[in-house]
């Protein structure tokens, strides 16, 4: 049986970011609502770091290589920004 509906997307593509990308785009909702963010490479072993966006924290992985969707999606929520503003 055939779809009635033509196929589309339920939730919206998020563009493929790194980790480096990733913290230039937090840094621009920060600046907007005046939001201090920070990043902390001292706080993280390797490659990882840990970006700070007012008193929320979280985890960037590997600032060189691209973030999941569900990953980028997950790191947004703990800082509570909305992905479309990176």
């Amino acid at each position: 049986r055939k779809s009635r509906r033509p196929f589309a997307h339920c939730c919206a593509i998020l563009p493929s970011v790194n980790g480096r990308e990733f913290m230039a785009g937090v840094s621009k909702p920060g600046r907007r609502n005046g939001i201090a963010a920070s990043f902390d490479r001292a706080r993280g072993k390797g490659s990882h770091g840990t970006p700070f966006f007012g008193d929320r924290h979280t985890v960037v992985k590997d600032r060189r290589k691209p973030l999941k969707t569900g990953t980028l999606r997950g790191m947004c929520k703990q800082l509570g920004i909305d992905p479309h503003d990176l």
